[in-house]
């Protein structure tokens, strides 16, 4: 049986790393259903204390999700405490040796940090970290 799967990114501010993201991958920042939370909060399901505006639009505090055009999905959600040590898992971003460079000015310049780089025979990778500490490899 193969089952789907989804990576979660533990985070200070979802909300502002999948937009992150989502413009890092060319993928979509999942929209906010406003009038389902606004109906769960009057319904006393959910309280005002669990959602916020980001970008001018009601969401729930505690997340944000973005997806790929095929169903893919990356969440982001709310922890209490900061990143402290090197990731255990990362996302290689393949975006081809002639476009690293390219990508490495672009992601920089969005918040992204250059941690090092590195090769191997006839491959070479470029690790970063998105504003939040998350290490990535660009491919």
């Amino acid at each position: 049986m193969a089952y789907d799967v989804q990576v979660t990114f533990d985070s200070a501010d979802p909300h502002t790393l999948a937009d992150w993201w989502a413009d890092a991958l060319g993928w979509a920042v999942e929209p906010s259903d406003e009038a389902m939370i606004r109906d769960l909060v009057a319904k006393g399901h959910a309280a005002e204390s669990d959602t916020k505006t980001h970008n001018g639009v009601l969401v729930w505090r505690v997340g944000a999700a973005i997806r790929h055009p095929d169903g893919r999905r990356i969440l982001f959600q709310v922890v209490p405490e900061s990143k402290a040590v090197k990731n255990r898992v990362h996302l290689d971003v393949r975006v081809g040796k002639e476009n690293q460079e390219a990508e490495l000015a672009r992601l920089t310049a969005k918040g992204a940090t250059l941690l090092h780089r590195a090769q191997q025979g006839p491959f070479a990778w470029i690790t970063i970290a998105d504003p939040e500490g998350n290490e990535l490899c660009l491919t």
